[in-house]
């Protein structure tokens, strides 16, 4: 048996916790009386029914929020969280949310359908599908009596005129409102060519609203393939078709912007993409223009390119020869070997056959050789060829000159670089000519 004496502070902070542990928040409705609105601007009153009440308030924070004016003898039904006042030992609610009992039931099944389908993951981020840049084909699902197709109409055709729009009429709000929308949108996957669609109604209450807080409409539109712009009452309405869509505009007029772009900004766009291309395509042929220029700047001297020709055209021919010396060297061992194994076997009855056989080899071996030593004859005659068409001698031979001047020998390429009554030399095919400059 506990035999623990409590103080008073002790024991209703005992009640206090278990109180607030147990009910952290809750849905209850009654009847209010005694409102007292204090200099705080906070509200207090008493919720009451037929056996029993219990002190409330609402903060003001909350109260600015409220849709409604609370009353003395009114049914509310609210949200909040038990509190224990320690001071005067007295326990309470307060409440974050209140609204008229009329409506409770909805706001109830509202609040447990959400929480039903977002457990699910239905309103997720991965599950929605990004909205097309721009669209061929918009899908309107709404009703034709209203003015929100109107509304919606008139911005899509001052932002974009002569775009395909398709009108699925259905009912917004009433009995078979919740199939009519379910229908058009399964319609819409099954037949329509639309890019995107948007489902659409003007503002209401709670009841009307009904259609669009339905659970086959919101499993409909998550199912649905073509993205989905909900557009459901005003800016402050919100329903569980705006959370599992792909996206939700505040008014029907702002998803109307939302789903096309404006086209002459779209022209802008194009001609300022096409100015830069041209600019940019300018700069490009310039910039290799100039690389080009500095790779021709870079070639080099042509008697230096033959030069490096001659060094390998002495170095290859080297190669050669110490190539086809060490391959007759191997072969004649080669030969050398076989005949010693032959003499060593002592096959009298095979000798002259084997005899043949080398000599055979033998002729073979070097007509390979006069084959390969005439193939490289061939491939130096012509490296020879090239670099004597290479040669700076072979173009003096066609009747051209080179000219120096006297005594540092500069080859004259401008005639702005020599003087009248300089000295030059000229050189020619056979021999040298000195002369001197008589006018520029």
């Amino acid at each position: 048996m506990d035999n623990k004496i409590y103080s008073i502070s002790e024991l209703t902070n005992d009640i206090k916790n278990i109180l607030e542990d147990n009910y952290p928040f809750i849905w209850v409705y009654g009847e209010i009386s005694n409102i007292n609105i204090p200099s705080s601007g906070h509200m207090y009153f008493t919720l009451k029914d037929d056996n029993a009440r219990i002190n409330a308030i609402v903060f003001k924070g909350q109260l600015r929020n409220f849709k409604f004016s609370p009353e003395n003898g009114i049914s509310v039904i609210g949200f909040g969280r038990l509190s224990v006042y320690e001071s005067r030992g007295s326990y309470q609610i307060i409440f974050e949310y209140l609204e008229p009992k009329g409506i409770g039931s909805l706001q109830l099944a509202f609040e447990h359908l959400k929480s039903k389908l977002s457990a699910e993951g239905i309103f997720d981020k991965k599950y929605k599908k990004e909205l097309p840049f721009l669209p061929n084909v918009i899908s309107i699902i709404t009703s034709t009596t209203g003015s929100v197709l109107f509304d919606i109409l008139n911005v899509i055709n001052r932002r974009y005129p002569n775009i395909h729009i398709l009108i699925i009429p259905v009912k917004v709000q009433g009995e078979s409102s919740n199939a009519d929308i379910v229908n058009a949108i399964r319609l819409l996957n099954e037949y329509g060519k639309s890019d995107v669609a948007i489902i659409a109604r003007g503002g209401g209450s709670i009841e009307e609203m009904k259609p669009f807080n339905s659970e086959s409409v919101a499993r409909a539109i998550f199912e649905s393939k073509i993205p989905i712009i909900s557009a459901i009452g005003h800016e402050t309405d919100y329903t569980i078709a705006d959370f599992v869509s792909d996206y939700r505009a505040p008014t029907p007029s702002v998803a109307a912007e939302i789903v096309v772009p404006l086209k002459d900004d779209l022209l802008i766009s194009v001609k300022k993409l096409n100015s830069n291309l041209l600019s940019n395509y300018k700069t490009f042929i310039k910039e290799h223009r100039l690389y080009i220029i500095n790779l021709f700047r870079r070639l080099r001297d042509p008697k230096r390119k033959i030069q490096d020709l001659l060094i390998r055209n002495d170095d290859l021919h080297n190669r050669l020869l110490r190539s086809s010396t060490s391959l007759i060297k191997h072969h004649r061992n080669y030969i050398y070997w076989r005949h010693d194994k032959l003499v060593s076997c002592n096959f009298v009855k095979n000798i002259t056959n084997k005899k043949e056989y080398n000599n055979i080899m033998l002729l073979h071996m070097f007509n390979s050789f006069g084959a390969l030593a005439e193939r490289k004859r061939y491939i130096l005659n012509e490296c020879l060829s090239k670099l004597s068409s290479l040669n700076p001698m072979a173009v003096l031979n066609r009747g051209y000159s080179i000219t120096r001047t006297i005594p540092d020998k500069h080859i004259v390429k401008d005639s702005t670089t020599v003087d009248p009554d300089q000295k030059l030399e000229v050189i020619v095919s056979k021999g040298t000519i000195i002369c001197r400059v008589e006018r520029i």
